[in-house]
């Protein structure tokens, strides 16, 4: 894997030039994929993601061996000002039972095959206030992001970022309508469960944090250190981790789509070794992929983070690939082509 960048400038500077899915490689799983047992395009969708997946993976018969899901986890301190039907002590809480197998994730990611980590972020010591202060100093962001890189696997053929953080819709929701335009009503949501008037409040604080740091949001990553979180910033470190691998990554919901939309904004064509794993029931979740131009595999109304929509899409991804490599070509079947 490409050595982890020891600055922010150094980031930056690594979406100026990144790798690219094999073309030879992509034509000659097309050719495989038209020598299937089967009518052309009979397979629809689970097709076009085994050429893809083939692609940057650099070789037309691929398989997936090691799928790996990494959960991050970060407390916020503009939890503080009740933007969150929880506490904050609820983020160690439920980074113990991840550790102790008990969360929905450790099911999920026992039953499709995926190894799955955890990795805390500083829990004791949540971000600042982004309503008057920037959440994260540069050595922190950059902390953050260096975690998430280096939580990428050497071996992974597949990357599933997943989170955990009270008050994470919040920055989730600032930093995208920093990225993509738009106010507080148009980013925030219910997250874990606020009625009505919680949404109100949710979507308040987010204009403030945007009037606040207005005159510095033009940078992606500033963004992110402005408004984000350190399981945000994490998150953005680990799919750009996997692209310089061309590993490919399934992205989970609102959450993970902001920190995704950071690489986004900063450079064109950065998530395309990117999929949708789902559609989250976060309200601004489809606007987001809308606005990333991804096409999610499910739709379940899941809502609850922790890369759970994604790891379901894994089961999808394993089964193109499956098809894709295993199925025998007509000449291999003795079956006529017509």
């Amino acid at each position: 894997m490409t050595d982890r960048p020891a600055t922010l400038q150094e980031f930056r500077d690594m979406l100026v030039d990144l790798p690219a899915a094999s073309a030879g490689v992509i034509a000659a799983a097309e050719a495989r994929d038209a020598q299937l047992t089967k009518p052309p395009g009979a397979l629809g969708r689970l097709e076009e993601l085994a050429i893809w997946y083939a692609g940057w993976r650099g070789t037309a018969r691929p398989t997936i061996e090691a799928p790996q899901i990494v959960i991050f986890a970060g407390n916020h301190g503009v939890a503080a000002r009740g933007v969150s039907a929880f506490p904050p002590e609820v983020t160690v809480q439920m980074v113990a039972n991840f550790e102790a197998g008990g969360a929905a994730i450790n099911q999920l990611a026992r039953a499709f095959g995926a190894s799955m980590a955890v990795v805390a972020l500083d829990l004791e010591r949540p971000t600042a206030d982004f309503t008057d202060a920037p959440a994260m100093t540069e050595a922190e962001v950059l902390a953050a992001l260096q975690a998430g890189w280096s939580a990428v696997a050497e071996d992974a053929d597949v990357f599933i970022a997943g989170e955990m953080g009270i008050g994470n819709t919040t920055s989730a929701a600032a930093l995208a309508a920093a990225l993509l335009g738009g106010t507080g009503a148009d980013w925030a949501g219910r997250g874990t469960g606020l009625d009505t008037a919680g949404v109100a409040l949710k979507a308040g604080v987010v204009d403030a944090g945007l009037a606040h740091h207005a005159d510095h949001l033009a940078d992606p990553i500033e963004a992110l250190r402005r408004l984000g979180g350190r399981e945000l910033a994490a998150m953005t470190g680990a799919i750009l981790a996997a692209r310089m691998a061309r590993v490919p990554v399934i992205l989970d919901g609102f959450i993970a789509c902001s920190a995704a939309a950071v690489l986004a904004r900063a450079a064109p064509g950065a998530l395309d070794h990117a999929i949708a794993g789902h559609l989250s029931a976060e309200g601004a979740h489809a606007r987001l992929l809308a606005a990333l131009d991804k096409v999610p595999l499910l739709d379940l109304g899941l809502r609850l983070g922790e890369g759970s929509g994604a790891a379901t899409a894994l089961a999808v991804l394993k089964a193109a690939v499956a098809c894709h490599s295993g199925m025998a070509t007509f000449a291999e079947a003795g079956v006529s082509d017509g």
